[in-house]
């Protein structure tokens, strides 16, 4: 797919993963769509960013744990941008929960965010995305793949979104690609400990963490390159997985 010119919504784009996304895409020419609900200043600092280097942005505010908002996310982006080609659901929530610890309100606040509103943001977006031809990006974990007991509600929530992303393939084919990437030790979680940011990256084969420039390039692998893959997880954990 060639990007520029074309529109992009990333939900979550305010912070961390999907703000580097989000300015990667606009580094392409893409008109994107900066979705952000408590992260206000990092997404109005990203717009100014990219208008100021000559790019388009706009801001979009939504509370994705409502599923009605969620829903009606990618029309607004259609109506306030004309089209919608790209969908990257970045948006989710981290938090070290065992088991024991998970009340019913963390248990929905995560679910809620990590995948339902993934479902109904690409219900939202699934007509335009069949007129454009074009492709869903979702954001998994490698706590998808394989169990992390000390994130209990996480891990689950992100399988679901594992599972999501193969279903949608085959919902949206043949006119959308959806696929999910799934990183390790990429960004981790702002409260870790230094000793355990050491270990992870001992414990990796590649020996160190990942950057967010490494999602980067597998987001534009997807996009750009991707154009006959869907349903698939791209693993971005310096081989974690493989162990």
């Amino acid at each position: 797919m060639e990007l520029r010119g074309k529109v992009a919504l990333v939900t979550g784009a305010g912070r961390r993963l999907g703000q580097a996304m989000a300015r990667a895409l606009a580094g392409r020419g893409m008109t994107v769509a900066i979705h952000y609900h408590a992260s206000g200043e990092g997404a109005t600092g990203l717009r100014d960013e990219i208008v100021g280097t000559g790019g388009q942005a706009a801001l979009f505010e939504a509370d994705l744990t409502d599923p009605h908002a969620a829903r009606a996310l990618p029309e607004q982006v259609v109506q306030r941008l004309g089209r919608l080609d790209v969908l990257v659901n970045s948006a989710a929530v981290m938090h070290r929960l065992r088991l024991e610890d998970t009340t019913p309100e963390q248990w929905n606040a995560i679910v809620d965010l990590n995948l339902r509103s993934v479902f109904f943001c690409a219900q939202g977006a699934a007509a335009s995305l069949r007129a454009a031809r074009g492709k869903m990006i979702n954001l998994a974990d490698l706590a998808g793949l394989e169990p992390w007991p000390g994130f209990a509600a996480h891990s689950i929530s992100k399988a679901g979104v594992v599972m999501l992303t193969k279903v949608l393939a085959l919902s949206l084919a043949p006119d959308v690609t959806v696929n999910a990437i799934a990183p390790g030790a990429v960004l981790v979680p702002e409260d870790y400990p230094e000793e355990e940011r050491e270990r992870l990256a001992r414990s990796t084969p590649l020996r160190r963490l990942g950057d967010p420039s490494d999602v980067v390039s597998a987001l534009l692998y997807l996009l750009e390159g991707g154009d006959f893959v869907t349903g698939q997880i791209l693993v971005v954990d310096g081989g974690r997985f493989i162990r």
